[in-house]
C-alpha cells in the first residue's frame, strides 16, 4: 500500500472508488422550491416512530438552506436512465436553479415536496434534525411516505462516472 503525503487528495480518490446510488433531494415551502443532486444518502433505521434517512449537503447549497427552512424534503432515488436529471440538479447544465423544475416532470407529494417522475424510489420526509459539520449539513429525516416504481434499477456513480449495477454470478 502506497503512503501519500496529501491526505485530502488520497481521501477524495479513495471515496471516488466507492460506487453509490444517485439521488436528488428536493424541497418546497417558505424557503423556496429547490433541488440538488446528492450521493451521500443512506438509511439510518427502519425501526422507531418512523423509518429515517440521512443526507449530506454542502453548506453553501441553496437547497440545504431551503430544506432547513421548509423542514421537509424528498429524496428521489434516480433510475439508471436519469443521468440528465442528475446533471441538471448537479448544476452541469445551462439552466439556472429556477428553471430546473420546468425542465422535468414532477408532482407534489403528500407533504407537498417535489416528487420526480421516473425515480425508482421516493422518500418524502419531515426534517428530524440537522447538524453543520465543517462544510456540510448532515440532515436526518423521518420518512412519511415511500413510493416505489416498477423499475428497481438505480443510477450509480463511481470512479467519477455514471454506472449501473449488474448481477455477478459466483463464477464472475
Amino acid at each position: 500500500m502506497e503512503k501519500t503525503l496529501d491526505l485530502r487528495a488520497a481521501f477524495v480518490e479513495g471515496m471516488s472508488r466507492a460506487a453509490t446510488f444517485v439521488a436528488v433531494a428536493t424541497t418546497d415551502g417558505e424557503g423556496g422550491r429547490m433541488g440538488v443532486t446528492v450521493s451521500s444518502l443512506t438509511s439510518v433505521s427502519a425501526d422507531g416512530e418512523n423509518p429515517s434517512l440521512l443526507l449530506c449537503i454542502h453548506h453553501k447549497s441553496p437547497a440545504a438552506t431551503a430544506i432547513l427552512l421548509n423542514r421537509a424534503f424528498c429524496a428521489n432515488l434516480l433510475a439508471e436512465d436519469q443521468q440528465e436529471i442528475s446533471n441538471l440538479f448537479a448544476g452541469r447544465s445551462a439552466s439556472d436553479r429556477a428553471e430546473r423544475f420546468d425542465r422535468i416532470a414532477w408532482e407534489a407529494g403528500d407533504l407537498g415536496q417535489p416528487v420526480l417522475a421516473g425515480s425508482t424510489a421516493v422518500f418524502e420526509c419531515r426534517l428530524a434534525t440537522a447538524l453543520l459539520w465543517e462544510t456540510h449539513h448532515i440532515i436526518v429525516g423521518r420518512v412519511a411516505s415511500v413510493r416505489l416504481s416498477d423499475n428497481p434499477s438505480a443510477l450509480l456513480y463511481g470512479q467519477r462516472a455514471y454506472r449501473r449495477a449488474i448481477h455477478l454470478t459466483p463464477d464472475s
